[in-house]
């Protein structure tokens, strides 16, 4: 019999997603969704956005998410041969399937060969965006498939700690974050949570305070980076307490990642055993978290620790997403916006100062400006949800001295949206004023109203005159700023 040609593999239409009753489009499928999710686009589009937490992907990065990786099931990682390779030899990807069908691999499933160079591709990428003399690129080892910061955590802590270990972290009202030991997470549950805290006096961390406590309680696991705190960590003066006491050191950078590919932070990795960072705060990345060492034994283990350890198949289409934004990231472009975005900050802060707002913390040097409103004598959440009825979208936080996370006094603002935007220090100034207006008229009705909702009630001149501000601010900038999105 004659040899029957194979035939081609080759793609000869667009993917598309069978719907059950033939129809194809969101808006035919799932008519109540897709107005939902057209309201949130002009939500995003109609107020100003300082969430610190959030950004705007790239197109790119959103078309990566949409791929039909979203299907594949890929349990277990590539092989080391794939994650020890250049991204010169990734992109010879012929070459790579070749020797997977000739050498294997290591997944529990089958036709995740491209998934294998995805992931090696994000892994590759990460490492040199997280480059420096200290520590080449092919020194560093990535993991990027925790489908979170708080499990890409829990997957550090599972890899590095015994239960009942000691970590020395960052109290959660002075910047720190439920994973790094609060009370209320399994991290606090879990292991001896011992904190440190800023000087009352300078609002500043104390690093002699820090290596005291390291001395005194001998911590298995430092961790440094926060979440609320606006000053950029001292990496020397961390690595050098953590080798004194004989303690790991985490660097958590997920607000800072950006700024530190970009440029304007300083690099954890030579000073820390393992850095985690997620990708949709300042890398303006899908929401995933990438963890790097530089260390051999901490790089088996956290691969251990995240599977089979925590979670089960990775999110290839969130793998290829993280790929895409931390290519942009490698742009020029991508490094101005991070220098705009600090200096969008501290414009904002100087800006809110200068109409007799209390910066917390005395200012900043990232992306993160904190409000304190105890000399206004406002709640924190009542002040958030005026700020957005104005067009304003913040998020309430706690300040050195509040007790819990339900009567806050601060509100937390970032620049990293705006940037993307192109906003500079004049609509930083703009901003700033509407911000002040509203809170100065919240602190005048307070005193004559005994509930929030009152009080909302009473502020409604106050907050449509602002929305009216927000709106030609918005359509101001639409007209003179120029996009600062690679």
């Amino acid at each position: 019999m004659p040899k029957q040609e194979a035939r081609s593999l080759e793609c000869t239409r667009p993917f598309e997603s069978p719907a059950p009753d033939g129809k194809g489009r969101l808006n035919e499928v799932d008519p109540l969704l897709a107005d939902l999710i057209s309201r949130e686009a002009r939500r995003q589009e109609q107020k100003i956005t300082l969430v610190a937490s959030e950004s705007r992907p790239h197109p790119a990065v959103l078309e990566a998410l949409a791929s039909p990786f979203t299907s594949v099931y890929a349990e277990g990682y590539a092989p080391r041969r794939l994650r020890e390779a250049t991204l010169e030899m990734l992109e010879d990807v012929d070459a790579r399937l070749g020797e997977h069908r000739q050498l294997g691999h290591r997944r529990y499933y089958e036709g995740a060969e491209l998934v294998d160079l995805v992931e090696c591709l994000a892994e590759r990428r990460a490492a040199r965006c997280f480059a420096n003399d200290a520590c080449p690129e092919d020194a560093i080892h990535a993991n990027v498939q925790a489908l979170s910061g708080s499990a890409a955590n829990l997957a550090i802590y599972q890899a590095l700690l015994d239960p009942g270990d000691t970590i020395l972290a960052m109290a959660l009202a002075e910047g720190g974050h439920l994973t790094h030991g609060s009370p209320y997470s399994m991290t606090g549950k879990r292991y001896r949570a011992v904190f440190y805290h800023t000087d009352p006096a300078t609002e500043q961390l104390d690093y002699d305070e820090i290596r005291r406590l390291a001395h005194e309680h001998k911590p298995k696991l430092i961790v440094a980076g926060f979440t609320s705190y606006p000053w950029a960590p001292d990496w020397t003066a961390f690595g050098r307490i953590a080798r004194e006491v004989g303690a790991y050191l985490l660097a958590d950078v997920s607000h800072l990642a950006g700024l530190i590919v970009g440029g304007v932070c300083a690099h954890p990795l030579p000073h820390a055993d393992a850095v985690m960072f997620t990708t949709h705060k300042t890398l303006c990345g899908p929401r995933g978290a990438v963890i790097l060492t530089k260390d051999a034994d901490v790089a088996r283990k956290v691969d251990r620790a995240v599977f089979p350890g925590l979670q089960g198949g990775p999110h290839a289409n969130k793998m290829a997403a993280i790929a895409a934004a931390l290519r942009i990231a490698q742009d020029s472009q991508f490094a101005a916006m991070q220098r705009l975005t600090v200096s969008n900050a501290v414009a904002l802060a100087e800006g809110l100062s200068s109409e007799g707002i209390r910066i917390a913390y005395r200012g900043t040097d990232t992306h993160l400006v904190l409000v304190d409103l105890i000399p206004l004598g406002l709640d924190g959440g009542i002040a958030a949800r005026a700020l957005d009825r104005a067009g304003i979208v913040c998020n309430r936080n706690v300040l050195p001295g509040d007790k819990s996370g339900r009567t806050v006094h601060g509100i937390r603002l970032g620049t990293t949206w705006v940037s993307q935007w192109g906003w500079g220090s004049r609509e930083m100034e703009r901003l700033a004023g509407i911000i002040a207006r509203v809170l100065n008229a919240m602190s005048q009705e307070s005193p004559d109203h005994s509930s929030a909702a009152e009080l909302l009630r009473s502020l409604e001149p106050a907050c449509h005159d602002a929305r009216n501000d927000v709106a030609a601010l918005l359509e101001d900038a639409r007209t003179t700023a120029i996009p600062a999105v690679p």
